[in-house]
């Protein structure tokens, strides 16, 4: 009698768990925070950063030697890049993914019903903002961060951004996926993301995946392979993406600029394979950053890829 009153007992907190577990719902996601990225050298990334791309320093955070720790890069009033100093020569630069949502506490807590592993309780970072970090199936950071009216955030609009910027969005974050089926059950069954398209470079496998934000319409890039990547390699995979009406125009204002002798590479204007124009810039350390229109040349969707996946 005892053995079947205590199987009752454990099969009843089962299901508490998982009505509980499916009362959780998940908050609203609605864009891209900020990419976070490692560099060797802060003076020769903000020359690329400021002084070339036109973005402005909005702030930073220094250690208790004075050096810094972070510098935030302005985009919008939303967005940012944040430029980390190396932890390690020749590793990945890619350090965060960053994602906005009005509830952060409720994420924290929708996340946990769905067995990802969470801080014990969401903190308030230096600059005033409520955040907490996760980590997708392939190890990377993925900050989640709640804009408070009273943080450096908000309380920054509409200053710091220069009308020499070359982009006012930043609309999507690529980066290598080792399994598209994991990450797929992260980012889409998981956080909700949706997905839009699938692209391949040939008819073999499968070259990215895009899924967009739940609650808006910036997206992140799942950058596929069939051999791990180099880290030289993974400096082109790992990338973001800037917004902008006319590439051509961008093009030609960088080239115009005083700062353009002092970058290296040859800025050219291409028709990628999803038919949108761009072309690709990169940082000191390889870190690109992908300037890209929103709409296709001739105005109509490309069909999605499909081909099949080059790992699983």
């Amino acid at each position: 009698m005892t053995q079947r009153l205590s199987s009752i007992a454990i099969l009843l907190l089962l299901c508490t768990f998982l009505i509980t577990a499916q009362d959780v719902k998940r908050p609203r996601i609605t864009g891209i925070s900020h990419v976070a990225v490692y560099v060797h050298n802060v003076d020769s990334s903000l020359a690329f950063y400021r002084d070339f791309l036109g973005f402005q320093e909005q702030y930073r955070l220094n250690k208790p030697t004075g050096e810094p720790s972070t510098i935030f890069i302005k985009v919008n009033d939303l967005q940012c890049v944040e430029l980390f100093p190396e932890k390690e020569a020749g590793t990945d630069r890619l350090y965060q993914v960053a994602l906005i949502t009005d509830n952060s506490e409720g994420m924290r807590a929708y996340l946990a019903s769905r067995g990802v592993k969470v801080p014990e309780k969401v903190g308030k970072g230096r600059i005033g903002n409520y955040n907490f970090s996760v980590k997708d199936p392939d190890g990377r950071v993925v900050e989640i961060v709640q804009y408070e009216p009273t943080g450096w955030t908000i309380q920054d609009s509409g200053k710091h951004m220069s009308d020499s910027r070359i982009s006012t969005h930043i609309k999507h974050i690529g980066f290598a996926v080792d399994s598209l089926n994991r990450s797929l059950r992260f980012y889409h069954d998981i956080l909700g993301f949706e997905e839009t398209w699938r692209g391949s470079r040939d008819s073999s496998m499968l070259s990215w995946v895009n899924l967009r934000v739940p609650d808006g319409t910036d997206y992140v890039e799942f950058m596929l392979y069939k051999d791990p990547p180099t880290m030289e390699r993974l400096g082109t995979m790992n990338h973001f993406s800037l917004e902008v009406e006319d590439v051509s125009k961008a093009a030609a204002s960088l080239e115009a600029r005083p700062e353009r002798k002092k970058y290296t590479r040859t800025i050219e204007v291409r028709t990628g394979i999803n038919h949108k124009r761009q072309c690709n810039l990169f940082d000191p350390d390889g870190t690109r950053s992908e300037i890209m229109e929103p709409n296709t040349v001739d105005g109509k969707p490309v069909p999605p890829s499909t081909v099949p996946t080059p790992r699983y």
